[in-house]
């Protein structure tokens, strides 16, 4: 990542609380394009909240979002979902494969979302099936599918349409260590191939460890921290 690269997101002054529940509180900050983010923080403490309302899943109470340079707020409905679709890019704890289709056809289905040729959409998910090491593995069901391949085509999945942004919340929370290990470097690889931006949520050290900066949210409060300070993390629960 380039020190002065444009930048991919910023926030300023986002507050998001449910009741008397204020689970962030006037969060302001800034990614550069082919920046890799984490965000740690104790159980509770809304960090899933903040990559739902950065990926317009929830709105914000107040603040302002641009991803792009494009503002979240102005977007409602199917312009909110279209935008979603093109530039946004999510991975959760669980691959979320439907499971009545390969793992191929799952690929295609943000792609012909967005109106895509089926041949380029088809060319796309061959193409990163191979980078992501599963090309052997597109035309089955995702039941046959090891977790550590199914978090393989959740990427794949989210990187179909070449998005701005990729949010990914606990990727490798479902998976065992090796497993973990594989994905954490593989986003390390995006990051490096593809100048891909990245914002992981995360409890794992190893994980935060490979992000240009971290951050901590607590009490609704999003604060920078040092390298150093990610032993005093708790661990995955």
């Amino acid at each position: 990542m380039q020190a002065h690269a444009p930048l991919a997101v910023e926030v300023k002054h986002v507050s998001k609380s449910y009741g008397e529940l204020h689970l962030l509180r006037n969060v302001s900050f800034e990614i550069r394009i082919g920046e890799l983010i984490a965000v740690v923080g104790p159980s509770g403490a809304g960090k899933s909240t903040l990559l739902h309302v950065l990926g317009g899943l929830q709105p914000a109470n107040s603040g302002e979002i641009r991803l792009g340079g494009h503002l979240l707020s102005g977007l409602s409905g199917n312009a909110l979902a279209d935008f979603r679709n093109r530039k946004l890019g999510f991975v959760f704890q669980q691959a979320l494969l439907l499971p009545e289709f390969t793992a191929e056809e799952n690929l295609l289905i943000p792609s012909l979302i967005a109106g895509h040729n089926h041949g380029t959409a088809v060319a796309r998910a061959h193409e990163l099936a191979e980078i992501l090491g599963v090309a052997g593995r597109l035309k089955h069901k995702p039941s046959t599918l090891s977790g550590g391949e199914q978090q393989r085509f959740a990427v794949a999945r989210a990187l179909m349409n070449r998005p701005d942004l990729i949010l990914a919340d606990e990727p490798s929370g479902n998976l065992d260590q090796n497993q973990a290990h594989d994905l954490h470097q593989l986003f390390g690889e995006l990051r490096s191939k593809f100048q891909q931006t990245l914002l992981v949520v995360t409890h794992n050290p190893g994980l935060a460890a490979k992000a240009d900066r971290v951050f901590r949210l607590q009490g609704g409060t999003l604060s920078e921290i040092s390298s150093s300070d990610l032993q005093h993390e708790p661990p995955n629960p």
